[in-house]
């Protein structure tokens, strides 16, 4: 079986490195393809090639750089079915769900890359001794580090804004799906080191990360990981961008529609099988309606079947962790209502699972599952739901259904990045976020994702232009 190449100035090249890594289809057990291990001199050729098509591509004008970034959409948009293939057979994401967030991703693409064309990357202001000029210069090469969860729809929702502001990319992929980022490089015809492939795990992350030519990383993944990069990256006093880990709260007030709620509820803790930064890890409901709800919950769990409307995890590492947080949950008095126990056969399939009687003594309640769990804790009031939702080391995301004005208010205070309500998911293109705790920082979204990639310089000339005497 052929091992993968990196990408590395238009050019596709053998790694330098020996060590080759299998990819496995989650729902067969059985290894695709093998891609490189990484290396260090993989990495030094890949920014190198980076740094060196940066002048030529900052050099063109903000509207050609969008105009090229758009074609590329485009393309991915063409190919959506072949990629979302590709995912499939990676990392066990159903076609359907892969072809959604794709041709998504590629939509947001072009319009993160228009949002260049009203941004301010100068502005002038006049004063009485003269004009201060404030210019946002790019940042130069810049590194994207994606997970394997969401492949290509994490690297798209980089790389429009970063390449706009007149950086070149390398980008690097999880080693568990790197089958999608190797076919886009090779539809996209990349032919000038703007943007850069370079494959493995942490022999190419590390490295990449910690190199003084990448001035800023862009790293989706774990919290353990995310420390490692940011560290890297700190050495070089270079910016980091991380969004890590989510243990995302949902609350759920007396008020609400129960049926159609536990439907949704159902959707942001099942969906890729639980495999989302932002799935619903920890479900507190208002004792009013607590029985119905689980009651309708498990009924919603139990018409998610494996398949294609619901992929295998990812590996057998994951499913261990899936099963270790059920286990622990069981031991310490939680209780299941459906789902806990793998079907048998090959591929790492896990049911949607339903758990209630929980509590914070759990890691269920506490670190981060990524899997297909819902855990159902009951409390008094809807002032309490937010208490324990704000009782977290996480604040990526939050959740809340509730028609109470006053507890809408309430719950914006929530410490989360995004806090949506009655509607998970969703948002204008004018949002703006930036992960709390140990989910993460930088902020990212409209505006701040060009702050992000440029660096800002103020310029004073007196006078208006000419010297002083």
């Amino acid at each position: 079986m052929q091992v993968a190449q990196n990408l590395i100035g238009g050019v596709w090249r053998d790694t330098t490195g020996a060590t080759v890594l299998d990819v496995v289809d989650p729902a067969t057990e059985e290894v695709v393809a093998r891609v490189p291990a990484g290396s260090p001199a993989d990495v030094d050729r890949a920014v190198e090639a980076a740094v060196a098509a940066q002048p030529g591509w900052a050099s063109l004008s903000v509207a050609e750089r969008v105009a090229r970034i758009a074609e590329w959409a485009d393309v991915i948009t063409a190919h959506a079915d072949e990629l979302a293939e590709l995912e499939r057979r990676e990392m066990g994401k159903p076609l359907a769900l892969g072809r959604t967030f794709i041709e998504a991703a590629a939509a947001g693409m072009k319009s993160a890359a228009e949002a260049a064309l009203s941004y301010a990357f100068e502005e002038r202001f006049e004063h009485p001794d003269g004009e201060t000029r404030i210019v946002r210069h790019p940042l130069g090469a810049t590194a994207v580090i994606t997970p394997w969860n969401f492949p290509l729809a994490v690297l798209l929702g980089s790389l429009g804004p970063l390449l706009a502001a007149g950086n070149t990319v390398v980008v690097k992929p999880s080693e568990r799906s790197p089958l999608s980022a190797v076919r886009l490089c090779e539809l996209l015809t990349l032919a000038d080191g703007v943007v850069n492939l370079v494959l493995g795990d942490a022999r190419a992350g590390a490295p990449l990360a910690e190199h003084d030519g990448i001035q800023l990383v862009h790293f989706t993944g774990s919290v353990a990981a995310g420390r490692a990069v940011g560290a890297g990256a700190g050495r070089q006093l270079h910016r980091a961008m991380l969004e890590l880990g989510g243990k995302d709260a949902v609350v759920v007030d007396a008020d609400v529609d129960v049926r159609a709620t536990a439907a949704a509820v159902a959707l942001g803790s099942f969906l890729n099988t639980g495999q989302i930064c932002t799935s619903m890890e920890r479900i507190y409901v208002h004792q009013d309606i607590a029985a119905e709800f689980t009651e309708a919950l498990v009924s919603a769990a139990e018409e998610y079947t494996p398949g294609e409307a619901l992929g295998p995890l990812v590996d057998a590492r994951q499913r261990d962790i899936v099963r270790e947080h059920v286990a622990d949950a069981v031991a310490r008095g939680a209780t299941i209502r459906t789902g806990g126990a793998e079907p048998p056969g090959k591929g790492y399939f896990y049911p949607p699972t339903v758990l209630t009687d929980v509590d914070e003594s759990m890691l269920v309640m506490t670190e981060e599952t990524f899997g297909p769990i819902a855990p159902v804790a009951v409390v008094a009031d809807f002032a309490e739901g937010l208490e324990r939702a704000a009782r977290s080391r996480f604040g990526l995301a939050a959740t809340v259904y509730t028609h109470d004005p006053e507890h809408i208010e309430a719950a914006t205070r929530l410490p989360a990045g995004i806090v949506a309500v009655n509607q998970w998911q969703g948002g204008s293109a004018e949002m703006v976020w930036e992960p709390a705790g140990d989910s993460g920082m930088g902020a990212t979204g409209a505006h701040a994702a060009y702050d992000a990639a440029t660096r800002p310089s103020s310029v004073f000339i007196a006078g208006g232009g000419g010297p002083v005497s």
